[in-house]
């Protein structure tokens, strides 16, 4: 079982494989920080897609040789990403990047119907495998990213897509702590009510490979002193492997607050399209960026399979 993102990344460079990245509105020092040093590592090819000067000032300014990667000169971040997600289209790259593209921007071309790469009937979603100092493995959280207040039928792709993630991992039957301020059930909540749902469908084999239970604290899900203290009887006992929030405005800040106060790493994705789509905050780390990048290698490795 993978329990790290060094591991992780450990994995990928054992597969031998150099997987093609293209990156939209390239232009952007983290970003070419971390495709730098996946390039150097030997498991990506970059191009890099955006105003090529810029792009070539930013690499002189660091060092580094922009003769490593490919550069296509773009007029704009719209026209960039259309360029990375038709390279991935043309099968001319494994891999989509965001660069300085705004989110929404990106995630436009992305799900367009006629030229995107979103899988037919399929739920736009992000998960997350996040690094904390204070837990004993892996966390994989869903979703901060893309749906504001998943349905049901939003939350069991959010399920399925993280035990699918979880399962590249080594974890063959990850528990899910479906996450609620209590443990307490009410009939006034929807959020209760697909939980409840999402149990059964999970006992009765319907969502597949995992050990489910909700509503929980993030206490219940990933402390064991407090099932003990609480009195609580519940399959995932304090040991989870996913989270899963009712709503992105409790999982956005929740995994915000791990990373600036905790030190936490994380390595996330995109779900739900035809290739790994690669999506971080224009603020982020050269860390977080380049673990991010390994797991979408790690991914399109089991695409290849």
């Amino acid at each position: 079982m993978i329990r790290t993102l060094d591991q992780m990344v450990e994995k990928v460079l054992s597969s031998g494989r150099k997987y093609r990245i293209a990156v939209a509105w390239a232009q952007d020092e983290n970003t070419i920080g971390a495709i730098t040093r996946a390039v150097k590592e030997g498991f990506a090819e970059a191009i890099l897609i955006g105003n090529k000067d810029e792009i070539k000032r930013n690499c002189d300014s660091e060092s580094i040789d922009h003769k490593m990667f490919t550069i296509i000169d773009s007029p704009n971040e719209i026209q960039a990403s259309r360029e990375a997600v038709n390279m991935v289209r043309k099968e001319e790259a494994d891999i989509v990047m965001k660069g300085l593209v705004g989110t929404d921007k990106f995630l436009k071309t992305v799900m367009d119907k006629e030229t995107g790469i979103m899988l037919p009937g399929a739920v736009l979603s992000y998960v997350c495998a996040v690094e904390i100092p204070e837990y004993h493995k892996l966390l994989f959280i869903t979703d901060p990213a893309v749906i504001p207040f998943p349905d049901l039928e939003q939350k069991i792709a959010m399920a399925e897509y993280a035990i699918e993630m979880a399962n590249v991992f080594g974890i063959s039957k990850p528990k899910i702590a479906l996450i609620g301020a209590s443990e307490k059930i009410s009939r006034y909540s929807d959020n209760s009510i697909h939980y409840a749902v999402m149990c059964k469908m999970a006992e009765r084999k319907q969502i597949k490979d995992c050990i489910m239970d909700g509503p929980l604290d993030i206490f219940l899900a990933c402390d064991r002193k407090s099932t003990e203290i609480k009195g609580v009887k519940t399959p995932v006992n304090g040991d989870a492997d996913i989270l899963l929030f009712p709503s992105l405005e409790s999982c956005n800040p929740f995994y915000k607050g791990l990373m600036l106060f905790a030190g936490a790493e994380l390595a996330g994705l995109i779900r739900g399209t035809l290739k790994p789509v690669i999506v971080m905050s224009r603020s982020e780390k050269p860390k977080s960026k380049y673990y991010c990048i390994a797991l979408a290698c790690l991914m399109a490795q089991k695409e290849l399979c």
